[in-house]
């Protein structure tokens, strides 16, 4: 079941989006938090976003920049700004799609299926799926982990990491490759954010079952093993 963040202020466009999503067997998150859209988006976990524009506290149009310095799922953006300049505002920003108020929901959901079937469906790139030796899978256009049927989002700067730890796989890689890796020129990253994300990203493979995945070399670096502890 593909999960459907709803970014929507208006209740009652709100209410019958998630209805209509429902009835076709989607999840469906609503926004409860406004001040943290942001925050909503990396808890959610989900698989597609439909933004609205007009919103409390943050245009639409910046969190679309904000959601895809972070992730690479699919975004849609409802909104009842017609113009073609926002619309190709919004495409610019990162949007994958534009829908103008009022729509059909038969078109809104087929807009949704196309989405999905081009990121993880018949269309997906296999090639954006790098799988270590033990089964773990990296989603490159969504950033996610995935292993034994449980998948779970990561952050732009776990996935930078994990992604050179397996591509690397039983193999040092330093903490300088690292935080090469992580450099960013909009902001400073010192060894603090490299310990940081690499105790983020344990926490996360713990949560798949898999322990004892990534090993500290006392001053060198880490190491990524095939032969991590899993779970059953």
């Amino acid at each position: 079941m593909y999960k459907i963040l709803v970014v929507e202020d208006d209740i009652k466009l709100n209410d019958l989006i998630t209805e209509y999503l429902q009835r076709y067997k989607y999840e469906v998150v609503n926004i409860q938090d406004f001040k943290n859209v942001d925050t909503e988006l990396e808890k959610s976990n989900a698989d597609l976003v439909l933004l609205d524009i007009n919103l409390p506290y943050y245009d639409g149009f910046q969190l679309c920049k904000t959601f895809r310095r972070v992730s690479k799922i699919p975004v849609i953006i409802i909104s009842s700004r017609s113009s073609d300049e926002e619309q190709i505002r919004g495409i610019e920003l990162g949007a994958d799609d534009y829908i103008v108020k009022p729509f059909n929901f038969d078109f809104l959901l087929a807009k949704i299926q196309a989405g999905i079937r081009r990121v993880y469906g018949e269309y997906a790139n296999e090639s954006n799926i790098l799988e270590s030796d033990g089964g773990i899978k990296l989603n490159k256009d969504t950033f996610k982990i995935l292993y034994n049927q449980i998948e779970l989002e990561l952050s732009k700067n776990e996935f930078k990491l994990l992604n050179m730890l397996i591509k690397n796989e039983n193999k040092i890689v330093s903490r300088e490759e690292l935080l090469e890796e992580l450099w960013d020129d909009s902001f400073f990253v010192d060894d603090n954010t490299l310990t940081v994300n690499i105790t983020r990203i344990r926490n996360k493979l713990k949560k798949l079952g898999v322990s004892e995945a990534i090993s500290t070399k006392r001053g060198v670096g880490y190491i990524f093993h095939t032969t991590a502890n899993k779970g059953n």
